[in-house]
């Protein structure tokens, strides 16, 4: 199916106000509030969906720290030179003067379950009747030995976009002629299942025109990942000879890194680079565990609502959640959103709650016009969000099929963050 504006978002609608100062007043006496972290896919379209369906029955605040927030999708097209940075960022204005979505530009560090607020890093707090958390990853300290977010600059993780995404892209670029570019490969599971690989297919695009002597080396703890068979065709096709990859047979699981001497040792093998894209094993949002609703990693949530396992009045949407089957993806989390935002509405205005389902597609890019796609529709059982059947992208393709995902996945991020920013 073609992926356009109209297709991908339905209806849209209105409201009013802003607010980024650190202190949020309470609400009209009687009217729910329902607090969001987190503006990225699954908390500024849960946002958008509430004020939307809930109208004045419901007040709506969503808090994010950033005022532009760029998509970590289609940031590796970044890096190969198809978009441009200023294309991945958007703002939460539409939000708040058409939908009258509160939207404070601060840090949540910390929630009350029990008072039910949470509190702003610039003092004061919010109260909430429902607290939907979608705060992304965060990395797992000592994941891979020698780096922590300390070393990013030296070794950019370019796993949550915006200027390390720019940094990394600048490393690139400034590589000596026939270097070495590492990337070490996050284990399961992580945001994006396709995407290292995306990015890898990105770097050789670029090395190709400007550094095409240059090798890419991938340390990687996985037996498989997403897509493996497009990606390795598409890489033996457009980039020979150029990209090699270690995977745990070899040592991609036991490896270490030395920012300062730019050095990559895997099963004791030291190897000189000159660029390190160390992606680490990731986990929930930080907020998600100061309130005390995961399992030490991920948030454990039902699939019909995506309420948390651990207290009913919150819901965790999108990378931070443990809920199944669906990867951790912009898709995912935006699909979720639209389930818990009606499932919100329905509780607290009584409107009418429509089955739950679910779906996911990721577009990655291996070369120009050369697009490969994979995904799949959910279902919400007792256990978890479950898979009903997907689909894949297969291997020699035509170029016209290939072009044509491509230019699906276009149409894809426009309708999105249309669905997200309004």
């Amino acid at each position: 199916m073609k992926i356009n504006r109209r297709s991908f978002i339905g209806s849209a609608a209105a409201g009013v106000g802003v607010m980024s100062a650190p202190m949020v007043m309470g609400a009209a006496h009687g009217t729910p509030n329902v607090v969001v972290i987190g503006g990225g896919a699954g908390g500024a379209t849960a946002a958008r969906y509430i004020a939307r369906d809930g109208g004045d029955q419901v007040n709506v605040t969503l808090i994010e720290p950033t005022r532009t927030y760029y998509t970590c999708f289609f940031s590796n097209l970044y890096i190969g030179g198809f978009r441009t940075m200023e294309s991945l960022g958007h703002s939460y204005g539409t939000l708040a003067s058409e939908y009258g979505i509160n939207v404070v530009h601060d840090w949540a560090v910390g929630v009350d379950r029990d008072a039910k607020t949470v509190a702003l890093a610039g003092g004061g707090s919010v109260p909430y009747d429902k607290l939907i958390l979608s705060p992304g990853i965060d990395f797992v300290d000592g994941a891979v030995p020698g780096w922590d977010v300390s070393a990013q600059n030296a070794m950019p993780h370019a796993y949550k976009a915006g200027s390390q995404t720019e940094l990394l892209k600048a490393q690139v670029m400034s590589m000596r002629e026939g270097g070495t570019y590492c990337m070490v490969a996050p284990p399961n599971p992580y945001r994006c299942p396709p995407g290292p690989y995306e990015r890898v297919s990105m770097v050789a695009h670029q090395l190709k025109q400007t550094n095409p002597t240059a090798k890419i080396l991938i340390v990687d703890p996985k037996e498989g990942f997403s897509k493996q068979g497009l990606f390795e065709q598409g890489w033996e096709r457009h980039y020979s000879g150029m990209i090699e990859r270690i995977g745990p047979d070899f040592g991609g699981a036991n490896v270490e890194v030395d920012p300062a001497a730019m050095t990559v040792t895997i099963d004791g093998v030291v190897e000189n680079v000159d660029v390190c894209n160390v992606i680490p094993a990731q986990r929930a949002g930080k907020i998600a565990h100061d309130a005390g609703v995961t399992d030490g990693n991920w948030a454990p949530v039902e699939a019909f609502a995506l309420t948390s396992k651990m207290d009913p009045a919150i819901h965790v949407l999108g990378d931070s959640a443990a809920q199944g089957d669906m990867p951790k993806s912009g898709f995912s989390a935006n699909s979720q959103a639209k389930v818990c935002a009606n499932a919100v509405v329905g509780e607290l205005t009584g409107s009418r709650v429509f089955p739950a389902r679910f779906s996911n597609t990721c577009w990655s890019l291996i070369d120009t016009e050369d697009g490969v796609k994979v995904g799949a529709a959910y279902e919400p059982t007792e256990e978890k969000i479950a898979s009903t059947g997907g689909f894949v992208s297969q291997t020699d393709e035509t170029a016209e099929v290939r072009a044509q995902t491509y230019q699906e996945s276009l149409g894809w991020y426009d309708a999105i963050v249309s669905d997200m920013f309004g």
